[in-house]
């Protein structure tokens, strides 16, 4: 059975105010990296699928969509390459 690796990146919509990412920002200011700005901070997620290719990919979208993200306040997109 065909096994992939899968990678998950979820962000904030721009629209949607990052506290944390501002948080980093000023962390970085204060550290001298003064040309720093716009700091988003996201999740990165890894997981293995075992399956045929459409089902995985199906499997991920549902996964991606529906658990790992929240629609109403954040973007998600993902990888899937064979391992």
């Amino acid at each position: 059975m065909p096994q992939y690796n899968a990678k998950v990146y979820v962000t904030l919509k721009p629209s949607i105010l990052d506290p944390q990412g501002r948080t980093v920002e000023r962390a970085l200011s204060h550290l001298g990296q003064s040309n720093v700005s716009g700091v988003r901070v996201g999740k990165y997620i890894e997981l293995q699928l075992t399956g045929e290719r459409a089902e995985a990919e199906a499997q991920m979208k549902d996964m991606a969509e529906n658990v790992l993200s929240n629609p109403i306040m954040e973007d998600v997109r993902w990888e899937l390459e064979e391992a």
